[in-house]
């Protein structure tokens, strides 16, 4: 197959997740984290850091759902971008004042970062970009590295905790365990267009659009060839990825017709076109355009 690229524009839209409990999952996303419900009813969620269209999360309730089972595919972690080190500050005083434990935190290069779970387990990374000219690359790849955040230092910057999540915030990428990276490469990569940026890190491999560190991040952590998790199981049914227009979405869709991919559904919604496929370990992929 030809080699396919991206529009530079494109960007990460949603994440969708499955949930125990929908009201405790709204507890922790709305009345922590501040993101604001565009639209919520028994079954589900809808929020945004602005409390209007687009989504940023979408909670599916599947009462009973138990957590993800370890050494299984799935989400890693979904990443919320705060705008700046400020907006980022006030999101982690909220966090300490309330007494939610993160997991860790990093100084990336690109980025620095939070890391925590939901009540389901679910992994979420709050972070912000340093200015993409201070970007360390080597050899053509994005130089990340894992080094300790001053979290006392970012804390200093916010005396008061954040009363909403900053109304910028976004998705700025999705970090996936997969079963084989190769396969999750020729997918992401060799179908969808994406660009590798970094495949240096043990086990891991960063992919991205128009020269973002990356848009998702892929692993091997869980172990090799690990077995999806269970359909009971809480965690990601799928993610969007919003490209620029309407024509890019037509030529990506007519790309994976093909190659003979299948699509589970394709059609308008919200303002939108949308289709959907699965990655091959089962995770849900949502093309979105404008109409």
């Amino acid at each position: 197959m030809d080699v396919y690229t991206l529009p530079a524009a494109t960007h990460i839209a949603h994440a969708r997740l499955r949930v125990a409990d929908l009201e405790r999952a709204l507890t922790f996303y709305r009345d922590l984290l501040g993101l604001r419900v565009i639209a919520a009813d028994d079954a589900s969620a809808t929020l945004s850091a602005t409390g209007a269209l687009p989504p940023l999360i979408v909670l599916e309730a599947h009462p009973g759902a138990r957590p993800r089972p370890p050494h299984t595919t799935g989400l890693y972690h979904v990443a919320i971008r705060l705008p700046d080190r400020a907006a980022l500050a006030r999101t982690l005083r909220r966090l300490v004042t309330e007494g939610w434990p993160l997991y860790g935190a990093a100084d990336h290069g690109v980025s620095e970062a939070l890391y925590l779970g939901d009540p389901d387990g679910n992994g979420l990374e709050l972070y912000t970009d340093r200015p993409r000219e201070v970007w360390p690359w080597a050899m053509g790849q994005v130089a990340m590295v894992s080094e300790p955040l001053d979290v006392r230092a970012l804390l200093s910057l916010a005396r008061e905790p954040a009363e909403a999540i900053d109304p910028r915030a976004d998705i700025g990428h999705m970090h996936l365990q997969v079963s084989d990276l190769a396969r999750a490469e020729a997918f992401y990569c060799g179908l969808l267009g994406f660009t590798v940026t970094q495949r240096a890190y043990p086990g891991a491999l960063f992919v991205a659009a128009g020269g973002y560190h990356h848009h998702l991040g892929l692993n091997i952590w869980a172990g090799r060839d690990a077995p999806a998790p269970p359909p009971d199981a809480a965690g990601l049914v799928a993610f969007g990825v919003r490209l620029p227009d309407a024509e890019s979405w037509a030529a990506l869709l007519a790309r994976l017709e093909g190659a003979g991919v299948a699509l589970d559904a394709q059609g308008d919604e919200d303002g939108s076109r949308r289709a959907r496929l699965r990655d091959p370990d089962g995770t849900g992929v949502v093309l979105l355009a404008p109409r």
